[in-house]
C-alpha cells in the first residue's frame, strides 16, 4: 500500500500522521504547515506549499527524510498515481513544439550538450518529470505529467527557456 506518515519535527519526532490518499487542505486536519520530516512508501507523493495542489511543488520519492528542504510550509499532499515506469519526454528547441527536437527516456544533464537553456517547449509521453533550471538538479524546478503538451515556456511557465537538467520520478517498489 502507498502511502505517506508525515512528522512535525525533523528526525521522525512529535506528532504524526500516516495518508494512503491525496490530502487537498492539510489545515482541516490540523497538520497544515508543520512538517518537518517524512517517510513514503510506495509511489512517490508531492508536496504542496498551497492548498488544492497549488504552489510550489515537492517531490518525495519512496525512503526516508529525516528534514525536508521547506519545513513547515506544506498544505497539500497528492499520491502520484501514474505509471512511472519507461518514462519518455520530448523536448524542442522553439515555442508550439517547433526547431531541433530530443527525446529524453532519463535523468539528464543538458549543461553541456546543445539544448542547454534552450528548451521551449515539450511534450511527456509517459512519468511524470522534473524540470529544474540549473544543473545538478539546481534552482527553479517544476513538475511535468503525462500528457503534458506545454508549447511556451516564457508564457506558462515563466521559464525563459532555462532548462538545465531533468529527470522522471521512479516507482515505488511494489508491495
Amino acid at each position: 500500500m502507498n502511502r505517506i506518515m508525515v512528522y512535525e519535527r525533523a528526525n521522525f519526532e512529535g506528532l504524526s500522521r500516516e495518508f494512503t490518499c491525496d490530502v487537498p487542505d492539510l489545515h482541516e486536519l490540523d497538520f497544515g504547515d508543520c512538517i518537518a520530516s517524512l517517510k513514503v512508501v510506495g509511489q512517490p507523493w508531492i508536496a504542496y506549499t498551497d492548498p488544492k495542489y497549488e504552489g510550489e511543488p515537492h517531490a518525495f520519492e519512496e525512503g526516508e527524510y529525516p528534514s525536508v528542504e521547506r519545513p513547515n510550509s506544506f498544505s497539500a499532499l497528492r499520491l502520484v498515481h501514474d505509471d512511472l515506469g519507461d518514462p519518455q519526454i520530448t523536448l524542442y528547441e522553439r515555442p508550439n513544439f517547433q526547431g531541433a527536437c530530443k527525446v529524453v527516456m532519463e535523468e539528464t544533464n543538458l549543461a553541456y550538450g546543445y539544448f542547454n537553456d534552450r528548451v521551449a517547449s515539450h511534450v511527456v509521453q509517459r512519468g511524470v518529470w522534473l524540470l529544474y533550471q540549473h544543473p545538478g538538479r539546481g534552482g527553479w524546478h517544476c513538475l511535468a505529467w503525462p500528457g503534458e503538451r506545454l508549447a511556451d515556456y516564457k508564457s506558462d511557465l515563466n521559464f525563459q527557456a532555462r532548462l538545465s537538467h531533468l529527470r522522471p520520478l521512479r516507482p515505488g517498489r511494489p508491495l
